[in-house]
């Protein structure tokens, strides 16, 4: 399941390559038999935060008022991966370096350059060797961080709880205080939680966001309003976020959808949808399938996969196929006739989209 020849090739200034030095640094693996092993991003993980961190070329360096979210080449990035592919670890390592970690351009470096934790209050020893003219990154002085989910147990299970353990394990601890509502950075950062139930934070100042499984924020459940004025709260900090989803059902125009489709270039795309001459009820198709949309994920049993799809085929076949097959296909009871997504609205095969 390793990425085809240069489908994940780096030609852009970036923090990436920071960041995820910085991670493996100081977030911990937190579960499974690799528990408390440096957490190494993956090549979908590494590919997507490469784009994240993706700095403009032209931007300038102002120590006393440095250029903030239009310093990248990306405000927002969608990640839309299958069950399993390691979206909420990432994120919760995402959520880290909003917190913590170089998540700012600072400049542009010159030989000898350095990103030294001790700089900024982390006694850890981390420290990186940047190589002339690569963009340079700092944290955010008074970072305060968003968590989105449908429901508390949500966002506790999926990027709560590996959060709190990568902080927990590791050196992250001496700067960051773990609560049951919120976690607190230093002493004026805070990272906290927002769902449908628990919005009268929105509003706050916020220097970053996650917002989890954005196909199923609809106008119906309210979740679409909610994750739009966080939007516009973060924008207005000149912050930045992230969304993560598994495949959507086309007949909702969910926010992750809204994003897919939206015009705006400065968006940031992950979703590897798979051929679309492939059948998913097709044993020998579906293997293929698995296999396109789980690149970049060797932790991923790709047999368990198949055992799971196939009883779940079984029951709810758009279900199977958006989960595990990464395809766009409206879930049952929808109005919209079979084939019309396909047909009419799908967009080709994407590794990534971003101008």
């Amino acid at each position: 399941m390793s990425a085809p020849k240069n489908e994940f090739q780096v030609d852009f200034p970036t923090l990436g390559y920071l960041q995820a030095d910085w991670i493996a640094w100081h977030c911990p693996i937190p579960d499974g038999f690799h528990k408390g092993q440096p957490f190494v991003l993956s090549d979908w993980q590494l590919w997507c935060t490469a784009n994240h961190g993706r700095v403009r070329p032209a931007t300038p360096w102002i120590p006393e008022n440095p250029v903030k979210n239009q310093a990248f080449h990306n405000r927002r990035s969608l990640v839309v991966g299958p069950q399993k592919y390691g979206k909420s670890p990432w994120a919760a390592s995402q959520t880290a370096v909003m917190a913590a970690g170089p998540d700012l351009f600072a400049g542009w470096a010159e030989a000898g350059d350095v990103y030294d934790c001790a700089r900024y209050g982390c006694g850890c020893g981390f420290v990186y060797e940047y190589e002339a003219g690569e963009p340079m990154g700092m944290p955010w002085p008074t970072p305060l961080v968003q968590l989105m989910a449908a429901s508390e147990d949500q966002v506790n299970t999926n990027i709560w709880r590996p959060l709190r353990a990568m902080i927990e394990r590791g050196p992250l601890a001496e700067v960051i205080r773990v609560g049951s509502k919120f976690m607190r950075i230093g002493d004026d950062g805070e990272i906290q939680k927002v769902t449908s139930s628990e919005s009268s934070r929105l509003g706050n100042p916020t220097t970053g966001f996650v917002q989890e499984e954005t196909g199923t924020y609809t106008k119906a459940n309210g979740l679409l309003e909610v994750a739009q004025t966080m939007r516009r709260g973060t924008s207005g900090m000149g912050g930045r976020g992230i969304e993560l989803s598994n495949a959507w059902d086309p007949a909702e125009i969910s926010t992750a959808q809204q994003t897919y489709d939206a015009k705006a270039q400065d968006i940031f795309r992950f979703f590897r949808q798979p051929p679309k001459n492939l059948s998913y009820k097709n044993k020998r198709d579906r293997r293929k399938i698995h296999a396109y949309v789980y690149v970049g994920a060797a932790h991923v049993d790709l047999d368990g996969i198949e055992a799971e799809a196939a009883e779940l085929l079984e029951q709810d076949p758009a279900q199977a196929e958006r989960f595990y097959g990464n395809k766009l296909v409206r879930g049952l009871g929808s109005w919209m006739p079979d084939g019309l997504w396909e047909s009419a609205y799908a967009r080709p095969t994407l590794a990534a989209k971003s101008a």
